[in-house]
């Protein structure tokens, strides 16, 4: 705990296997309360190696994507009655060492969200990143801070902390079920006026971190493109898409696919 906050840390996890214990044992414990992974019916041995590691896992009898893999990971998190959760990737691409500076910065009631940026301090191309993720990367976030009109150096990292408030109340049942669900949360947060703070992240590309191809990178710029203008036509009174006024919020109470305690 961190000023009285249970701090819970998700991981959405795919064919994990090769990372995730290195991943697990750089996490700061004596800090977090509790660790839950939902396995997206990976091919390996992922969800056996995370019940080893006396992780809370929940395992999808079939993939659903990452964007489900989250709100499964979140509904988790509230059920286990967590005051700030944090995504961690068990790819090993982000650095664990920096949950106490994230968990922080929300515990004390600064922020309502914190991202770790790979865009502060220049650190993307230094871990791998490649280049034209890298230029895709700045010119997206350059996209979205004008139409949002919001000053963010990144929107694209997966490595993020919210406060419980946020998954409670934002329609992220509404959200997409692929990657863009990422994105979306974001656009909501800035929608609703959360604060969301940034704290720079160093990363790592290697063959064992996940990564989506280049397909699947075009498809997930086009809908960051598509969900900026429906952020734009919103704040103009038009409510589209994951704006609307609707009350998709993440059902708790619904059962996941197969549970195991640690």
């Amino acid at each position: 705990m961190l000023n009285n906050k249970k701090i819970v840390v998700i991981m959405p996890a795919y064919n994990a296997e090769q990372t995730l214990k290195q991943t697990f044992n750089e996490i700061y414990h004596k800090l977090v309360d509790e660790v839950i992974l939902v396995d997206d019916s990976s091919l390996d041995n992922t969800k056996e190696l995370s019940k080893s590691l006396h992780i809370t896992t929940i395992i999808h009898k079939s993939n659903k994507g990452y964007g489900a893999n989250q709100k499964s990971c979140y509904k988790a998190a509230l059920k286990a009655n967590a005051d700030i959760v944090i995504m961690l990737h068990p790819d090993y691409q982000y650095t664990p060492k920096l949950i106490p500076a994230i968990a922080s910065m929300m515990a004390f009631g600064e922020y309502d969200a914190v991202i770790a940026s790979r865009m502060l301090g220049n650190y993307a191309l230094k871990g791998g990143m490649p280049l034209y993720k890298f230029i895709a990367n700045k010119f997206l976030t350059t996209f979205e801070n004008i139409m949002l009109n919001e000053k963010l150096s990144e929107y694209h990292t997966g490595f993020r902390g919210f406060t419980k408030e946020i998954l409670e109340n934002l329609p992220l049942e509404s959200c997409n079920d692929d990657f863009i669900f990422d994105n979306e949360i974001l656009a909501l947060l800035f929608f609703n006026n959360y604060k969301i703070g940034e704290i720079s992240c160093p990363t790592k590309y290697f063959k064992e971190a996940s990564s989506i191809n280049f397909v699947r990178s075009c498809k997930y710029g086009l809908g960051v493109i598509g969900i900026s203008f429906l952020y734009r036509l919103a704040k103009c009174g038009l409510k589209l898409g994951i704006f609307k006024d609707n009350n998709k919020k993440l059902n708790i109470n619904s059962e996941l696919d197969y549970y195991y305690k640690n």
